[in-house]
């Protein structure tokens, strides 16, 4: 609305300086507003264009999601947008689904259709239900499906045809932001009408000393004209225009930087937010660890061994029967498969769990599609985190039926009566073998193993694919202990984060041994925290609960809703700013929930990808450090920008204003104010807003959700600095012309010069001062940002050229070197003046 006003303004100036004064002399007014409006658009203009570019190539990351695609008769990793009619596409739960298609084959396939038809109840899709629909979510199961259509010829895209994209919400600090431009705009329009109202009575009081009040000629209305534009562009000064561009730079430029660091910033609020994050709960699998997973401990047939590369002594001191069963029981129950690639060698695809179990039968010198092809599939219940186990019914090739179970040791030893003694045969599971079991467990979840039991069941009374497997009467084959571990650079991550303030929290499905041994190795449990299972912690009182949160440190075998109850209370009765991880479907409620939700790239399903704020490219916590450390610099950044911004308001305003009061001209003209506030507005904020994060923002405390944008700090820096500006303009202009000797007709406009570029260099240096708000230091990594010292070298470039080269259009004259030098050192000698501020204690 302003460059509008302004627009009027020039139009007016234009008309009226042509018609009394000829062209081109009566133009320069006018082509000067209309100059500096075209320049403060095509900046902002390309501004936004380079933005729109770093935004296509985020796109670009985002849509990288590949799925298994069974093509050619092999199995392999396909992205999204490369499939094609016939395809066949392998589901599993949390998938997104990618295409129209139709059922092959899968079981307990649920499908949330939420997405597409708005009902919240999710669809049992089977033979005779077969249609799949692009854009839907798997709840529930596994399947293969034949697509059918790809593209916007599908349902999903035929609906995206039908919208168009709505912009981007406005972020929570630009919402802050843009309340603190409206009471400076609200301010500033207050001075601009008492300013031309103050000059407007100065020309009416000369008119009726010198007796002429009716007599009104073309420099009355061009003098008229000159006050209008001052006062609106003293309003075009006092609104803070590069607020907003100030954060979406700052954002946008964080969000490439992160991108390198392995950061897919999904929504442009989390950067802010992430700053300002107090408590950060993290998943253990895949982010504290490495997700890469070996079996390296067995407890098989009551006889405990660890596993090294060479298996095959295992095989020989087993017998064959139990060999049979657990190779039958690892083929048969599982969400992985092996398959042999292009190149002819086999290939583990699955889960880090499934392709480790997978690996350890494979090593026995198992054969896989042996397996498969000597059993029939009757019935498959996938794993998901309620049940914390999975199982299949299988018809053996004598025509029995036998169902395999496989999970968590204590839930699925808790389903077993029976085990394999050291002979393979199946004895009554006693007092004594199951405390031999349980020790088992505990040692190998003591060494920081994840831990899983197999059992089988023969299943004498008949089953049909629509009973549920049993969940009782199974017998013991032995325990697997898989080795996850810790990744590099954790515990140095968890330790900077403490420093920071920022608490961290491990919620995991692990054995809780196993959960406090990795928790213990990244720092993360400490000697005052606590650890708490899921079933214990979801049973106690609120006013338990209040006591207990705030030490919670571990939580082990959680369910989706411990992770989102646990959030939900930090977030809301503590006040807490909470990031949480998660790579799961189980994860999405506390994602959604959290402040800000990362989600793992690499294992993280498609809904958990979906509900979150941040991807984490590379599933690694020292990723999720890195993206509170961008978060904290964004904050900054603008608190910088804003501290400068505001120092050259509160200057512009009371300058202009005492001025206008006091001697009925106002110092700096329509053209200079719009030239310094390109200074603030574009390039002050391309300046600032692009400054690298440093490790000393990582030993502060986090803002949180109640601090105060604008903080005493700034303050001391705003006043102090504005002061020593003002003092410094109005000693020149009341004692200028002495000072230098200035006499003649020219000697106004030589002053006036003079205030316009002390006040420029005051600006520069101070862009200068507000890269540190609190250290004296301001030139520490100055260098290394090529931005800024590319932006104050085009400033001052310019100043010279309006100076010295633009004096009609700009209301300047040449100045001497004397002069110049003048200018430059009552710039520099607000450095050392912000130095001692930054002593005074706030």
């Amino acid at each position: 609305m302003t460059l509008m006003i302004l627009g009027v303004c020039a139009l007016v100036s234009l008309i009226v300086g042509i018609a009394t004064e000829g062209w081109p002399k009566g133009a320069h007014d006018g082509l000067g507003i209309v100059a500096s409006i075209l320049l403060v658009v095509f900046v902002t203009a390309t501004s936004d264009y380079r933005q729109s570019l770093q935004f296509k190539d985020l796109d670009k990351e985002k849509k990288k999601i590949s799925i298994q695609v069974t093509r050619n008769g092999y199995r392999q990793k396909m992205s999204i947008y490369e499939l094609l009619p016939g395809d066949i596409v392998h589901l599993a739960i949390g998938d997104q689904v990618p295409a129209d298609g139709l059922f092959l084959s899968g079981f307990s396939l649920l499908i949330d259709e939420s997405s597409l038809t708005g009902e919240s109840e999710p669809v049992v899709v089977n033979t005779e239900n077969p249609f799949l629909l692009s854009g839907t979510k798997v709840q529930d199961g596994s399947c293969k499906m034949l697509i059918t259509t790809v593209g916007m010829r599908t349902q999903w895209g035929k609906l995206m045809a039908t919208l168009s994209e709505g912009g981007d919400d406005e972020t929570p600090l630009q919402v802050k932001l843009n309340g603190v431009a409206t009471i400076i705009g609200k301010i500033g329009l207050f001075f601009a009408v008492i300013t031309f109202v103050v000059l407007m009575n100065g020309l009416v009081s000369h008119k009726l000393q010198q007796e002429s009040f009716w007599s009104w000629n073309g420099d009355d209305a061009l003098e008229m004209l000159e006050y209008f534009a001052i006062a609106v562009t003293i309003v075009v000064v006092a609104v803070p225009e590069g607020l907003p561009l100030a954060v979406t730079l700052s954002l946008a430029f964080a969000m490439k930087k992160m991108m390198n660091d392995k950061a897919l910033v999904r929504n442009l609020a989390a950067c802010e937010t992430m700053g300002s994050a107090t408590t950060i709960c993290s998943d253990k699998t895949g982010t504290l660890t490495t997700n890469h997973m070996t079996v390296v401990k067995t407890c098989i047939c009551m006889k405990s061994k660890e596993v090294s590369n060479k298996t095959s002594s295992l095989c020989s001191e087993l017998p064959e029967s139990a060999v049979k069963l657990l190779l039958q029981s690892i083929f048969n129950n599982t969400g992985g498969e092996v398959v042999v690639n292009k190149q002819g060698k086999h290939e583990i695809l699955g889960t880090p769990t499934e392709t480790a179990i997978l690996e350890f039968g494979l090593s026995l010198c198992g054969d896989f599609q042996g397996e498969r092809q000597a059993c029939k599939l009757v019935k498959v219940e996938p794993f998901n985190s309620t049940k914390k186990r999975m199982g299949v019914v299988v018809e053996l090739p004598s025509g029995g039926l036998r169902a395999h179970c496989k999970g968590a040791s204590e839930i699925v030893l808790a389903a077993c009566d029976k085990v394999l003694n050291s002979n393979g045969e199946v004895v009554p599971l006693d007092e004594e073998s199951t405390n031999h079991l349980k020790t088992t467990i505990n040692q190998f979840a003591n060494e920081a193993l994840r831990t899983l039991c197999l059992a089988y069941m023969e299943l004498e009374n008949g089953f049909s694919a629509e009973d549920t497997i049993p969940v009782t009467g199974f017998t013991c084959i032995g325990v697997v202990g898989i080795k996850d571990p810790v990744r590099p650079g954790v515990k140095e991550s968890v330790a900077l984060c403490r420093s920071a303030g920022i608490t961290v929290r491990m919620v995991t499905g692990d054995n809780i041994n196993t959960a406090k041994a990795i928790a213990r190795e990244c720092g993360i449990l400490t000697d005052d925290g606590i650890a708490i299972e899921g079933p214990e912690f979801r049973e106690k009182s609120l006013e338990e609960l209040l006591v207990l949160i705030p030490k919670i440190q571990v939580m082990a075998r959680s369910s989706p809703l411990d992770k989102h109850t646990l959030v939900k209370h930090l977030r809301t009765t503590f006040g807490e700013v909470v990031a949480v991880t998660g790579d799961g479907t189980n994860d999405a409620p506390a994602l959604h929930e959290a402040d800000i939700g990362l989600a793992m790239g690499i294992a993280g399903t498609e809904v958990a990808k979906e509900s979150a704020d941040v991807i984490i490219l590379d599933d690694n916590f020292s990723t999720i450090v890195t993206v509170a450390k961008w978060g904290r610099s964004v904050y900054i950044n603008i608190q910088k920008f804003v501290q400068f911004q505001l120092t050259v308001n509160v200057v512009a305003l009371i300058v202009n204003f005492t001025s206008a009061c006091l001697t009925g001209t106002a110092p700096l003209t329509a053209v200079q104010l719009l030239w310094v506030n390109m200074i603030m507005d574009t390039l002050g904020a391309l300046a600032l807003a692009t400054e690298p994060p440093n490790d000393d923002l990582m030993k502060r405390s986090p803002v949180g959700r109640k601090g105060n944008f604008i903080s005493n700090v700034m303050w001391r820096n705003i006043l102090g600095q504005s002061l020593y500006q003002f003092t410094v303009i109005w000693l020149l202009q009341s004692k200028g012309k002495s000072i230098f000797s200035l006499d003649g007709p020219n000697s106004d406009l030589v002053l006036n010069t003079l205030i316009f570029n002390t006040f420029v260099f005051c600006q520069v240096f101070n862009e200068i001062n507000s890269r540190e708000m609190e250290k004296i230091n301001v030139f520490k990594g100055i260098l290394d940002n090529y931005v800024f010292v590319g932006v104050i070298s085009a400033t001052i470039f310019f100043q010279i050229i309006i100076v010295e080269y633009l004096g009609t259009f700009a209301n300047t004259t040449p100045l001497t070197l004397v002069q110049w030098f003048f200018c430059l050192f009552v710039g520099f000698l607000g450095m050392p003046i912000a130095a001692q501020l930054k002593k005074i204690p706030v």
